[in-house]
């Protein structure tokens, strides 16, 4: 699935903590969060993006399917987690791809991003 490298400011605790940080790249199926406490794979959690423009913050539900371990960081590949969004129904999800494709938009413009997004859904080679 194509990815957008995006700097978005994001929101989430977990227990009793509070965590704010920044993603990295966002795509519909989900996001890379960069921070030096990445929670461990397989936590569920609820997180909240400010997305420019939008009118109020995006609440997602996440869950880390994998992460960069701080020792293991370089610039290339800084510490952080990768995190598949959640949905609760169709339409939450159809909600969101929308929010992700205005943002791809946004930022490529139409003609890149409807290349971009028509590779996320058919990434086979054309032949011909």
């Amino acid at each position: 699935m194509a990815r957008l490298p995006i700097e978005l400011r994001v929101e989430y605790r977990r227990l009793n903590s509070f965590f704010a940080d920044y993603t990295k790249n966002i795509s519909k199926g989900g996001t890379f969060i960069r921070t030096a406490k990445p929670l461990p794979p397989g936590t569920e959690f609820v997180f909240v993006l400010t997305v420019p423009k939008l009118g109020e913050p995006l609440r997602l539900n996440g869950e880390v399917v994998w992460t960069v371990d701080p020792a293991r960081a370089s610039e290339e590949n800084p510490a952080g987690m990768g995190i598949r969004f959640k949905y609760a129904d169709a339409h939450e999800r159809e909600a969101t791809e929308h929010i992700v494709e205005h943002l791809i938009k946004g930022e490529l413009g139409d003609h890149i991003s409807e290349r971009l997004l028509r590779i996320a859904v058919d990434p086979s080679p054309k032949k011909g």
